[in-house]
């Protein structure tokens, strides 16, 4: 959850649910029949944080089996320990279970010693109740640094942050919730919460928009980071925007002059970190073959990880390079990419987006 108001959301949860919760998890669990793709043409994970949360944990877990979507809960040591029954539930729907910390506080501010055990008991209990250890972990707020990455990595645990925030812990309603799983491509991971009862009533919402664009929930990679099919592999989607399976072997092609290329950031922050996910439109009639695009990241921004392209330098001015699986982008056609990246206050978008040399607009 991004930091703001950490003391209040349980206030809040406990008035949305009093007002809401009955009735939305009446509406989610009114599903006839799961709203699942024919063909799952990719995979996106959907998250929930903060969790188990009695009183509205059993009713999300409702509405995910009756949408049929699977799920990962990044579970709180301290509540799941206190509320081992909803673990054992949340495991037995089918979902899948990440270590949150013992009591969400603000890791980067910890010694290593307290890191270790906010990981290590939450890693036991969760082990104990749900019968496997985690392989997850989200840091609360989003927030990480190197020490804490190698406390993780004592504990085999992969860090997963999030490329879409619902702001449901901010109050979202549920259309708001829906419109942001709706912008969810391949592979992406989004950030909802255990506890808002406005969450649980989007569901069949949430559902049913995945289905429409024929993608399915899916598990978390601990290998990658992103999301893939519930039984860990990643077939490549058969979307009209994904290249060719032979990319071409020649030198890379340009945009024709005057016709160009748009880039769209859709950047989603918290107070020290964010994700940006950049939609890179090839607008003429002829295919960019092993593209590049440079930018400018504002000042005070560095690119720690990123995905569908690799990133160098991680300031200043960045060039993008395309993967094998997406090294062209047809005519008219558009990629995707992204990236994670900290901040000093600045989470403005980048600049100066040139794709092969030609100036794109943003």
């Amino acid at each position: 959850m991004p930091s703001t108001r950490r003391t209040s959301r349980r206030f809040l949860a406990g008035a949305l649910a009093l007002a809401a919760a009955a009735a939305g998890a009446a509406a989610a669990i009114a599903v006839a029949a799961p709203a699942q793709a024919a063909t799952c043409n990719g995979y996106v994970g959907l998250t929930f944080d903060d969790g188990p949360t009695p009183g509205n944990t059993q009713n999300l877990l409702n509405a995910l089996r009756s949408a049929g979507l699977r799920a990962t809960f990044f579970d709180e040591g301290q509540n799941a320990q206190s509320n081992p029954s909803l673990v054992q539930a949340t495991v037995a729907a089918g979902m899948w279970i990440g270590n949150h910390s013992w009591d969400h506080p603000h890791m980067t501010q910890l010694s290593t010693a307290q890191m270790t055990s906010q990981i290590g008991n939450t890693q036991q209990v969760l082990q104990q109740t749900s019968g496997a250890a985690p392989k997850l972990f989200r840091p609360p707020y989003g927030e990480t640094n190197a020490t804490l990455k190698s406390v993780e990595a004592q504990y085999g645990l992969t860090e997963i942050i999030w490329d879409v925030d619902s702001q449901d812990w901010n109050g979202a309603s549920v259309s708001a919730i829906v419109q942001a799983n709706a912008r969810l491509t391949n592979g992406q991971v989004i950030l909802m919460h255990d506890w808002p009862a406005n969450t649980v009533a989007a569901i069949p919402q949430i559902a049913a928009g995945l289905a429409s664009r024929n993608l399915c929930a899916g598990m978390i990679s601990p290998a990658t980071g992103r999301a893939v099919a519930p039984d860990g592999s990643n077939p490549q989607p058969t979307q009209p925007t994904v290249s060719p399976t032979r990319p071409p072997t020649g030198g890379p092609t340009n945009p024709p002059a005057g016709s160009g290329c748009r880039v769209t950031s859709s950047v989603s922050a918290w107070n020290n970190g964010l994700t940006n996910n950049l939609t890179i439109t090839n607008a003429s009639s002829a295919p960019v073959n092993n593209w590049r695009l440079t930018f400018t990241l504002p000042g005070g921004q560095t690119i720690t990880s990123g995905w569908n392209a690799t990133y160098s330098p991680s300031s200043g001015q960045v060039t993008a390079t395309n993967a094998g699986y997406n090294s062209t982008i047809g005519p008219n056609g558009s990629t995707t990419i992204g990236y994670q990246a900290t901040h000093n206050g600045n989470s403005s978008a980048p600049s100066g987006f040139a794709l092969n040399g030609v100036a794109c607009s943003g």
